[in-house]
């Protein structure tokens, strides 16, 4: 029984782990499993992020956004498109972390 409940709780820690929001920056879109666009109105985004100054607060894929200093800390390498038609994900950056939230569900599994 109790290995069970360990194996149990094992399970959730590692599912919250693969959908936490640790992003990396790249310098090159070939090395992005993302690409995002940066748009300059929320009504316009797929996605509002908020940026958080901690790991442990980007919790599942809602648009609470970590970026780490390393590639292999992250989840996800995004590189920051030019145009918006060279993107994946639109985003829009939110001042505040209640605002993070996903406008378009469909692309959703971007970040998954």
């Amino acid at each position: 029984m109790k290995f069970l409940l360990s194996l149990s709780f094992f399970i959730l820690i590692l599912i919250g782990e693969i959908q936490s929001q640790k992003v990396y920056s790249v310098k090159y879109d070939y090395q992005a499993d993302v690409k995002v666009f940066v748009t300059d109105y929320d009504y316009q985004a797929d996605l509002l992020v908020y940026k958080v100054s901690y790991d442990y607060q980007a919790k599942s894929n809602t648009g609470l956004w970590y970026f780490t200093d390393y590639d292999y800390q992250a989840d996800k390498k995004i590189f920051f498109a030019k145009y918006d038609y060279q993107a994946d994900l639109k985003i829009y950056f939110v001042d505040y972390d209640y605002q993070a939230k996903w406008r378009e569900e469909q692309k959703k599994h971007l970040m998954e």
